[in-house]
């Protein structure tokens, strides 16, 4: 099912950390504020959880996909596909700055409140991408796409936490200096269609 991203929050969406937005011709433009991200823990030793996310609330299994456009400004800018149980628990894919040469394509696994980050470099003169996750009970696939047509398989992997319903959507933040303006469009959520008795 295509969402409308026409005028105003999708309906059964909600904002987590509300930035500032704006909805015009089908499209979801995001403005990061400063210092905003999620991670837990890992390696890094800090925890934050004031990215902002629009989300919607899906209780069976599924399937996201959209398309991000974005200008990175600073380092650790991203923006793409967030899914959420809690806090402790959660899904990020996004490409992520490093520098002028170099950004980081990857995925955040939070469990039980630590994060992991599998990622691999891309050129950071790439400033459209496409992310898609399925859902199958606590396992997702996680891919991504510079077109929406060729796509490949970033990873698989598990949420640990049976605590249901799982929120779906987009996120965008910037862990330093805020500002920089995610563009989503194309954003559909397929459901599983249940068999037949």
């Amino acid at each position: 099912m295509r969402i409308p991203l026409d005028r105003t929050t999708p309906d059964n969406f909600y904002w987590m950390n509300k930035p500032n937005f704006t909805f015009s011709s089908e499209k979801l433009t995001v403005t990061t504020s400063d210092e905003t991200d999620f991670w837990q823990r890992t390696h890094y030793g800090f925890s934050r959880d004031n990215g902002h996310a629009m989300l919607s609330s899906i209780p069976g299994n599924f399937r996201i996909t959209v398309k991000t456009v974005f200008n990175y400004i600073s380092q650790y800018d991203q923006c793409g596909i967030f899914l959420r149980i809690d806090g402790l628990n959660w899904i990020k894919v996004a490409a992520e700055r490093e520098d002028s040469e170099r950004s980081r394509l990857g995925s955040v696994i939070t469990n039980l409140g630590y994060s992991d980050w599998a990622t691999s470099d891309i050129d950071s003169q790439i400033s459209e991408l496409w992310y898609r996750v399925g859902c199958k009970d606590n396992d997702f696939v996680i891919e991504s796409s510079p077109d929406g047509t060729i796509w490949t398989q970033m990873r698989i992997a598990h949420l640990h936490s049976r605590q249901r319903p799982l929120n779906a959507g987009i996120f965008a933040c910037s862990p330093k200096a805020g500002g920089f303006n995610a563009e989503f469009s194309e954003l559909s959520i397929e459901l599983e269609k249940k068999a037949e008795a």
